[in-house]
């Protein structure tokens, strides 16, 4: 290495001193060091090029055979046929299709020894946001803070925290502040009182929540799973509804309603529908055993586990919720001819591809595969106040995207062959042969 003379009009080093010799073993570290955390960034940022891939935006069409470009985390463009990718990581979609990362708009989601596994799981069934349902906001952020902070792998987690109707609306608006101030956008799921219907009680304290809310900008979600609950949770001003109805018939004036507030139901379609012998491996929480029984979601004896199950006049367990669900969901649906409505959410915690394909296979019986796409992209994205960042493939969103390999215009079954899952335009799953 050779050195040039100092010019009298160059700054001296240190207080004066003239620069020494540079140490070259602390040069040579410092440049490895360097060249490692760059390429850390650049795989972080990494641009890719998915090709030859049939591409389901989310908005209605479908491209058979098209390119999807992502640059810094974002779709630059969507369209058909071929287009430019050099200098891309270029990702062969033959067979395959893209879909928008899935969505869920309530499930329970912690912390904890097996956060890593459980995250995980999520991601592989193609699921690239979840709304927390409830729980300490603590825990929550603590969880997203693991996953944005690269500690582990997992889907976007949006964090929410409690607010109990159990309590003074003073004393509600404090706890909706004392929210807002952590950040979070979100309330838990605020349950009312389903049979016969809401006390006033309940919900004098909600409407307070709900003004309280507007004015921190935070959304308040209410579990509401009866037909009264729902009405009275929208006449309070509440816009976001936690699990279809599942106690009654929801008339079809309720329905308009719904639709006419520009109100949004999230699922749970398949709440009291039986698990029958399904695999739910560890870290999965609930275990089925292979007895051709039929089991509620926590793994005990349907219909009686059933949470809050509906009963006959001698107190047994009548498993109703099933069908109630199936037809509220429709009816919720057609009331609004752009069919927003309804959303996508599981709130089980069992093997997530098998919740997957529960949920699936309930809105199977009455919504074709479009209604589907549109209620688990578009619609799930407005749900949690994320339409103009995820839900379709459209230029300008995030690079939330699922690659299964089939082809799910042809029935939901489709829809659980996950074999890549970006998230932020990050491969964040790959299950392709080496």
């Amino acid at each position: 290495m050779r050195f040039r003379r100092r010019r009298s009009d160059e700054p001296r080093q240190h207080g004066g001193e003239p620069m020494r010799r540079p140490d070259i073993r602390g040069l040579v570290a410092c440049l490895a060091a360097a060249t490692v955390f760059s390429a850390a960034g650049s795989a972080a940022a990494q641009d890719v090029a998915i090709t030859n891939v049939r591409v389901i935006v989310g908005t209605g069409p479908v491209i058979e055979s098209g390119t999807i470009i992502v640059r810094g985390g974002r779709i630059a463009s969507v369209s058909a046929g071929g287009a430019n990718t050099q200098r891309l990581r270029a990702i062969d979609g033959k067979g395959m299709t893209a879909m928008p990362g899935f969505i869920d708009c309530h499930k329970h989601v912690n912390p904890g020894p097996n956060e890593k596994e459980q995250m995980q799981s999520i991601l592989e069934a193609g699921y690239t946001t979840v709304l927390a349902g409830g729980g300490m906001a603590e825990n929550n952020i603590m969880l997203r803070d693991h996953i944005e902070s690269g500690t582990i792998n997992g889907p976007r987690i949006i964090p929410s925290g409690t607010v109990s109707l159990r309590q003074t609306p003073a004393e509600a608006r404090a706890a909706v502040q004392a929210m807002a101030a952590k950040g979070i956008k979100h309330t838990g799921e605020i349950g009312l009182t389903p049979e016969p219907a809401p006390p006033q009680a309940e919900i004098e304290v909600l409407k307070a929540i709900i003004d309280e809310a507007a004015k921190a900008s935070v959304q308040v979600n209410v579990h509401a799973v009866s037909t009264p609950a729902m009405v009275a949770a929208i006449d309070a001003g509440a816009r976001r509804l936690v699990h279809l109805p599942n106690k009654d018939w929801t008339n079809y004036e309720a329905a308009e309603k719904v639709a006419q507030t520009g109100s949004i139901v999230s699922g749970l379609i398949a709440f009291g529908a039986p698990i029958i012998d399904r695999d739910s491996p560890a870290p999965a929480p609930v275990v089925f055993p292979r007895d051709n029984s039929t089991r509620f979601r926590d793994g005990k004896a349907w219909p009686e586990a059933i949470a809050g199950a509906n009963r006959d006049p001698k107190g047994r367990a009548t498993g109703t919720e099933g069908g109630y669900t199936i037809i509220n969901a429709r009816r919720i649906w057609d009331a609004d001819p752009n069919h927003t409505t309804m959303s996508f959410s599981t709130d089980q915690n069992y093997a997530d591809l098998i919740v997957l394909e529960h949920e699936l296979k309930s809105f199977s019986i009455v919504f074709s595969m479009q209604d589907i796409f549109k209620l688990m992209g578009p619609n799930s994205a407005r749900f949690v106040g994320m339409a103009d960042q995820i839900g379709t493939l459209e230029p300008g969103k995030l690079a939330d995207i699922v690659l299964l390999d089939g082809n799910p215009m042809l029935n939901i079954y489709e829809m659980l062959k996950t074999k890549v899952v970006l998230k932020d335009g990050k491969v964040v799953v790959d299950k392709r042969a080496r």
